[in-house]
């Protein structure tokens, strides 16, 4: 059994590829051949007026993730002294890496540039139940600043049963739920934007569209260009590996819309042939874990070797740093990037998307 500080090791030299100033999608070299995660676990120390939110915003963690990783803490009032674990930790999707990727049960999008070796990753908040999105292959066909939102009729309607109605028209701005910025995909009415309810990112919170936290469409918008090709997948178990000599699991809760005819712990086996079958040597799997995580999903990628220390040994040996950083406040619950101001009116347009 391999010493748990080595995983201290790879904890430091995975976090020197992490962008420092944070609310920024990380960006992480390609992994080696043969291996398929990047990023890596950090602790940080919360203080009295901190909530797992606002940790999880300025890390780029999505409110699903940051959650599990921190079960039985307060999202609002962690507590000051509190070691938050922030999951920075990522197991890619399946192969191709072309373009944009989103893994919808794992609420995270990911873009490979054709002209760089390196990810981006960023969470998104995905449709709520009853509202699913295609899978499949489509691509970007537009790039639009200031949005304007026409609410479809069906939304309305929603809204108004639930006691919660809403207008029929939002004008640009920063109280639009299609956010100031939005990429146009070619599935029908449905766009990757900006929110003015960012604390959502990593819920079940749109009507079909995928909402990134607005500093993160900032930084899209530069980087994604007109034909951009983009995949859904639904993934909800993923296997890889980092060059340490594990096999790893990241799991997550299946999304009722895709049926598949597998069961989940099938579902989970079959992930784990699939990618054994593109190693070298196959792993001794430890078949416990990995039903526990079936039965309990867990965003962090978890060891699942018989040889491995459990997820929470390796936890326990990363030093824990203070956290620094403002809380957002209220005014960043908004569609303006926090610090930023509105972008230019030019260029606005009134999209008809089928839901915020």
């Amino acid at each position: 059994m391999k010493h748990p500080l080595r995983y201290v090791k790879y904890w430091f030299l995975a976090c020197l590829a992490i962008t420092g100033t944070g609310a920024q999608a990380a960006e992480f070299p390609l992994p080696p051949a043969g291996q398929n995660m990047v990023g890596s676990l950090r602790v940080v120390i919360a203080r009295h007026a901190d909530t797992l939110l606002d940790i999880a915003r300025h890390y780029d963690v999505g409110y699903n993730e940051i959650r599990a990783a921190n079960p039985g803490v307060d999202p609002w009032l962690p507590g000051a002294g509190t070691h938050v674990v922030v999951p920075t930790w990522y197991i890619l999707p399946p192969k191709p890496w072309v373009g944009i990727v989103i893994d919808i049960p794992a609420r995270r999008l990911y873009y490979f540039p054709s002209d760089k070796k390196v990810v981006y990753t960023f969470p998104v908040g995905i449709f709520r139940p009853n509202w699913p999105d295609p899978l499949g292959t489509s691509k970007i066909i537009a790039k639009v600043k200031n949005p304007s939102w026409t609410v479809p009729k069906d939304i309305q309607e929603e809204h108004r049963k639930a006691g919660d109605p809403i207008p029929a028209y939002f004008p640009p701005g920063p109280d639009n739920p299609m956010g100031e910025l939005a990429l146009q995909t070619g599935w029908s009415q449905i766009y990757i934007h900006g929110t003015n309810k960012p604390w959502g990112v990593g819920m079940r919170v749109s009507h079909g569209c995928f909402h990134v936290y607005p500093e993160n469409e900032v930084q899209l918008f530069r980087m994604i260009k007109v034909g951009t090709p983009v995949r859904s997948v639904d993934e909800p178990y993923l296997v890889g590996s980092n060059g340490d000599g594990h096999l790893y699991l990241q799991s997550f809760a299946q999304v009722e819309a895709y049926h598949n005819a597998n069961s989940p712990q099938q579902r989970a086996v079959n992930a784990i042939r699939e990618y054994e079958g593109t190693q070298p040597a196959q792993a001794v799997v430890n078949w416990q874990r990995v039903i526990d995580l079936v039965q309990k999903p867990n965003t962090i990628p978890t060891p699942i070797d018989v040889n491995a220390p459990s997820l929470q040994k390796i936890i326990e040996q990363l030093p824990a740093e203070p956290y620094r950083y403002a809380p957002y406040g209220d005014n960043a619950n908004q569609a303006t990037p926090p610090g930023a101001t509105n972008p230019p009116a030019t260029g606005a347009f009134k999209g008809v998307a089928k839901g915020n």
